[in-house]
């Protein structure tokens, strides 16, 4: 599959580079995209794109350095999606918690859960519990405060 990639994003490369000196400019990468996306890059963006991964200073991609940033590209639209994937299950795991419907996990709510986990807390417990992760010191636990919690 890694070889299918590649060769896919060589041949992108090759489309992009219209006039076959083996290199891409902002306004080739310009062209394209108006072309195939339809979008109208402003030509500040396409030279920072470009910027972004010209290791020889040239202000031209090589298919080295074109191959680098679409691997970058590639490894950050993962990471995006693993942080939404991880956030969605936090919010599940809240609204457990936050049972009473006010948008934060009390210390209330925190004893019940953990009740049907099979830990029983007293209501002191899980108030030390909650204050530890409190930042705002609002004697709840907002969902931001519960992902610093979870991490």
């Amino acid at each position: 599959m890694v070889a299918t990639k590649s060769g896919e994003l060589r041949a992108l490369f090759a489309s992009l580079d219209q006039n076959g000196d083996g290199r891409v400019s902002a306004a080739e990468l310009r062209g394209c995209m108006r072309a195939t996306l339809g979008e109208d890059v402003p030509a500040e963006e396409a030279e920072a794109l470009v910027a972004s991964a010209d290791a020889d200073g040239d202000g031209l991609l090589c298919e080295a350095e074109f191959l680098e940033l679409a691997q970058q590209a590639a490894w950050a639209g993962a990471e995006d999606e693993d942080n939404e994937q991880r956030t969605r299950a936090l919010r599940e795991a809240f609204r457990m918690y936050e049972m009473e419907g006010q948008g934060c996990i009390t210390p209330a709510s925190l004893g019940r859960m953990l009740g049907r986990l099979g830990t029983e807390r007293g209501a002191g417990e899980c108030h030390a519990m909650i204050c530890r992760f409190d930042l705002d010191g609002d004697g709840v636990l907002s969902f931001d405060e519960f992902k610093i919690m979870m991490s």
